[in-house]
């Protein structure tokens, strides 16, 4: 079955055996070991910078409540 042009046009490349196609015209292996290495480094801070945010809000809110309870307890 013969469909015309683009039958082995999207099988081929436009190199030859010896030379291969370059890949200028495309987006080739844009996600190599340095980028997912790099955004398992992002994750790993941002990751480590919310535990602490999250920490030191929650001592914030401790020292709120003791703050609130103490000032009530005064009689003016």
């Amino acid at each position: 079955m013969n469909t015309g042009i683009f039958d082995m046009t999207m099988l081929t490349h436009p190199g030859s055996e010896f030379k291969p196609a370059s890949y200028r015209s495309g987006r080739q292996n844009t996600a190599d070991a340095t980028t997912i290495a790099g955004l398992g480094i992002l994750k790993r801070f941002y990751r480590c910078a919310f535990t602490v945010l999250l920490a030191g809000g929650a001592v914030a809110g401790i020292i709120a409540v003791k703050t609130a309870i103490a000032l009530s307890r005064i009689s003016y």
